[in-house]
C-alpha cells in the first residue's frame, strides 16, 4: 500500500486488538465540472490503548479524515472497520448504534445541550443507547467526579467555564466505556493554562482506561505527547 501510516503500540502493550482500520480510504468532492480530491490512499491502524495525533496544516483534510472513520460521512473509495466491523456494510440504524457503543467523540466546540445540567448531558449518551437512568445517572456522575467535576453536576454549560465544558464533553464521550474516542481540535478552542489541563487530563484517561484516542491538532507539543504522530499532506498520510 501507498502512503501506510501503520505502527504497533508501545512495546510495553500487550494487547495488539485493532479497534479502528482504514484502508486505502480516499474522498473527493465535485466541484462545478471538475472534481476536488481531498484524501488519498489513507492507510491507519489504531490499536487498543494507544493515543495518536493527525497534524497538518489548515484545510490538509483532518476533519474530513474524523469524519469518515467516524461514520458521519462516506469514503469515495476504501473501508473503515470499527472493531474489525466494516462501517460501510452497516445500515443506518446499524452504523448509529456501532457508533454510541463503540466510539466517542470531543470536538473544538463542546456541543453540549445548553438545557441540561452536565449530569444530564454526560448521561445521555447511555440513555439513548436504552441505558435505565437508574444505572446511568450514576456512572455519569462517578466519571464527571473523575474529571473534576463533581461540585458542577447540576450546573447548566452557561454556567462553566470553557475548561469545564470542555471537561463535560470529555466525560459524556466517555461515559459509554467506547473503545475509541475521535477527537477533532479538543483544545484548540481554549486558553494556553485550560489546554494544558485538559490535555492532562486526556493522556491520563488514555493511559488509566486504555481507551484509543485519534486526535487532529494544530498544537504540535500536544501532538508529541502522544504515542504516535501522523502527518496529513496533500491528501495523503505519513508517520512523522
Amino acid at each position: 500500500m501507498n502512503n501506510t501510516a501503520q505502527q504497533t503500540a508501545n512495546d510495553d502493550s500487550n494487547d495488539n486488538t485493532l479497534v479502528l482500520e482504514c484502508t486505502d480510504i480516499g474522498k473527493v468532492y465535485s466541484e462545478g465540472v471538475g472534481k476536488l480530491e481531498v484524501l488519498s490512499d489513507i492507510n491507519l491502524q489504531l490499536r487498543k490503548g494507544e493515543m495518536v495525533a493527525v497534524v497538518g496544516t489548515s484545510g490538509s483534510g483532518k476533519s474530513t479524515l474524523l469524519n469518515l472513520l467516524g461514520g458521519l460521512d462516506k469514503p469515495s473509495s476504501g473501508r473503515v472497520a470499527v472493531c474489525g466491523t466494516n462501517i460501510h456494510e452497516l445500515s443506518e440504524k446499524e452504523l448509529c448504534q456501532l457508533r454510541n457503543r463503540s466510539m466517542g467523540f470531543i470536538y473544538q466546540f463542546h456541543h453540549l445541550l445548553p438545557e441540561f445540567t452536565a449530569l444530564e448531558n454526560v448521561a445521555m449518551a447511555l440513555l439513548i443507547g436504552g441505558v435505565s437512568p437508574r444505572v446511568a445517572m450514576p456512572k455519569a456522575e462517578a466519571l464527571l467526579k473523575r474529571v473534576g467535576l463533581g461540585a458542577r453536576l447540576t450546573h447548566k454549560p452557561g454556567m462553566l467555564s470553557g475548561g469545564e465544558r470542555q471537561r463535560v464533553a470529555i466525560a459524556r464521550a466517555l461515559v459509554t466505556e467506547p473503545d475509541v474516542v475521535l477527537a477533532d481540535e479538543p483544545t484548540g478552542n481554549l486558553d494556553e493554562r485550560t489546554a494544558q489541563s485538559v490535555q492532562d487530563l486526556m493522556i491520563e484517561l488514555n493511559e488509566s482506561l486504555s481507551t484509543s484516542f485519534l486526535l487532529v491538532t494544530h498544537d504540535s507539543e500536544f501532538a508529541a505527547r502522544c504515542r504516535r504522530r501522523l502527518v496529513l499532506h496533500e491528501g495523503r498520510l505519513a508517520s512523522a
